[in-house]
């Protein structure tokens, strides 16, 4: 694959586009990087994703200008966190990472007008991956119907309530020596 390339899934590519349309302005700073994406994009069904391409929800490793790898897991952004967890698409390096693949690097010029050069270390989970596994080992994608957690009891509204017992006077204050 060539450095000008990204791999989409159909959905990573349908939330750039959704990004790049909004109407509210929101990833304005962002669209020069979305575009490049787009147009460079070669987009794959989900199943025909390779594991070694980023996408929405895999965890990645990588370094920015050469610096300590770090890891996160790329987000859309609607997900919370433990803080340092996740990196959003709808930041410039979550973006940035979306769609790359192990080894390839992406150069690009930030809001204040510097340059950044992000390297993609390792993908080290992607949730496209991990499904087509668990469907070759013959695992249900969708969670197997366990029972019930609740058991309904017939009568269960008919238990008697607690009683108060009274002291004989009367009263059920226990007095300033029960507190």
């Amino acid at each position: 694959m060539s450095n000008d390339n990204f791999i989409l899934s159909t959905k990573d590519f349908t939330i750039l586009e959704a990004m790049c349309d909004d109407p509210f302005g929101h990833y304005d700073l962002l669209v020069p990087l979305i575009r490049r994406k787009i147009d460079r994009a070669i987009v794959v069904f989900r199943d025909d994703l390779p594991r070694e391409i980023a996408s929405i929800n895999s965890r990645v490793a990588f370094s920015v200008n050469g610096g300590e790898s770090d890891t996160r897991v790329l987000s859309t952004g609607q997900l919370t966190a433990p803080v340092g967890m996740l990196l959003p698409i709808t930041t410039a390096r979550g973006l940035a990472l979306l769609g790359l693949g192990e080894g390839q690097e992406i150069v690009w010029t930030n809001a204040d007008g510097v340059q950044e050069r992000i390297l993609l270390h390792k993908v080290e989970y992607q949730p496209e991956a991990s499904r087509r596994e668990r469907q070759a080992l013959g695992q249900s994608t969708v969670p197997l119907k366990h029972k019930p957690m609740l058991r309904i009891v017939p009568g269960g509204t008919r238990q008697a309530q607690p009683s108060m017992s009274a002291a004989l006077d009367g009263h059920d204050d226990p007095g300033p020596s029960a507190a």
